[in-house]
């Protein structure tokens, strides 16, 4: 008995010559390992809450209510995403961001947020957090090495996959679109007058596994009956936005910049140091070295192993290696560090780990060329990302005084609640997938 494919449709052929047609194969997200390859196909998993569709609809309605029914539409724009649509439309960062903003507003959106003043906090809390488990490495349950939480890819699989040996090690600090979500389903609801219901509020991401981090349990109000980010659109369904309204980006008069805090003026986009996937390893890196052990890290090398997306650094004195880093990027190098962590021969303190290879910037819901190849575009995209001004999370405007009014200190109860989270082993079904990279 075999099986053969003929345009798309499979048979099963026994030994008597006869042959079956096969249904095809459906899968749900409770199958999908978020491994950035099947859930990134729309005719494969359709998240139906969680598209440019659903935007539109809850603009159509609002235009239809009474003012006192309508909801505050927050749109929050990644800066991968903002990097990419730049590269399209040949604008630079800054008029990007505020064409954007232009845009959606014409749409019928209210603010339009940079999600970068959310990463300067899950930066911050990454930071301390690793400090805390280090000191207490030789009697805390959450053990080292500690293994970045920003990737929703990366922790499906791990939730799926390798629960209970994985979990212990995952950072627990929320990544930049959620703690956006309690900036704005929080903060800034409070801010203006009104219960998190009735902000709609929407993420512009370069990754389609983060429609399935915003729908995670974790982040839904019990209380008001809403998600902390209702819905989530790629670059390319931004993309589609533009084509379907007729509208070219370029083209646009920009718009100024809306900030979530009424006491920062949003003159250009910022960013962070170290990369285009948030910046985690070298934000850490040189925290620790000067909070453990004094050092001022000026520069981080990084040395590359066996591919340019496994690279390692490392803090030594005196011939002593105080801290051992890596960053590992896409399931294969992932699938080598889950290995060594599951024969207790892993040798790092802290990983940056990321499912898409070359990382957020290559994300499967970013734009491609058609006519260019796609590392050249990846160059592109990695070339104006890293143009925008980068300024340490701790002196971003409006940081330490949301630390202070809004979550009341670092380290407390509040920080703790809206800028962190939990993660949990998942079962597997009968006819779990067996998946070999």
């Amino acid at each position: 008995m075999t099986g053969v494919t003929s345009k798309s449709v499979r048979f099963l052929c026994f030994q008597d010559g006869g042959t079956k047609k096969l249904e095809r194969a459906k899968i749900s997200l409770d199958d999908c390992l978020a491994c950035s390859g099947c859930v990134t196909s729309a005719e494969t998993v359709l998240i139906t809450q969680q598209s440019h569709e659903e935007l539109r609809k809850v603009l159509g309605a609002n235009k239809m209510a009474a003012p006192d029914q309508q909801r505050l539409v927050v749109i929050s724009v990644s800066p991968q995403s903002r990097a990419s649509l730049a590269v399209r439309f040949q604008l630079n960062p800054t008029d990007t961001a505020r064409k954007l903003t232009a845009f959606f507003k014409k749409l019928g959106a209210h603010y339009v947020f940079d999600t970068t003043f959310s990463r300067n906090f899950s930066l911050l809390e990454s930071q301390r957090e690793f400090v805390r488990r280090f000191r207490a490495q030789a009697d805390s349950k959450q053990a080292l090495p500690v293994l970045t939480s920003a990737c929703p890819g990366w922790i499906c699989y791990a939730e799926k996959t390798h629960g209970n040996v994985l979990l212990p090690h995952i950072s627990t600090a929320r990544s930049p679109q959620q703690v956006m979500g309690s900036l704005v389903k929080d903060f800034f609801s409070q801010q203006q007058h009104l219960t998190p219901d009735k902000i709609y509020h929407v993420t512009v991401m370069p990754c389609y596994d983060k429609k399935l981090e915003a729908s995670r349990p974790d982040f839904f109000s019990q209380e008001h009956q809403t998600r902390d980010v209702d819905c989530v659109i790629t670059t390319g369904e931004v993309f589609k936005l533009l084509e379907e309204e007729g509208v070219s980006l370029s083209e646009l008069e920009p718009a100024p910049l809306d900030s979530l805090c009424s006491s920062v003026s949003a003159q250009e986009p910022t960013s962070h140091q170290g990369g285009g996937s948030g910046g985690y390893l070298e934000h850490v890196f040189r925290h620790a070295a000067q909070e453990l052990f004094g050092i001022h890290v000026t520069e981080v090398t990084y040395r590359p192993l066996r591919n340019k997306d496994l690279q390692e650094v490392t803090l030594e004195r005196e011939g002593r290696v105080l801290l051992h880093f890596a960053a590992a990027y896409g399931f294969r190098n992932i699938q080598n560090l889950v290995q060594k962590l599951k024969r207790g021969r892993c040798p790092y303190h802290y990983v940056e780990v990321m499912a898409c290879p070359s990382g957020c910037l290559n994300g499967g819901g970013q734009l491609k060329a058609p006519d260019m190849p796609g590392k050249e575009l990846l160059q592109q995209v990695e070339r104006l990302y890293s143009t925008v001004r980068t300024e340490a999370p701790e002196d971003a405007p409006g940081v330490q005084e949301l630390y202070g009014h809004w979550l009341q200190g670092e380290g407390s109860e509040q920080a703790s609640r809206l800028l962190h989270t939990s993660y949990h082993a998942v079962e597997k079904a009968g006819s779990s997938l067996s998946i070999r990279w």
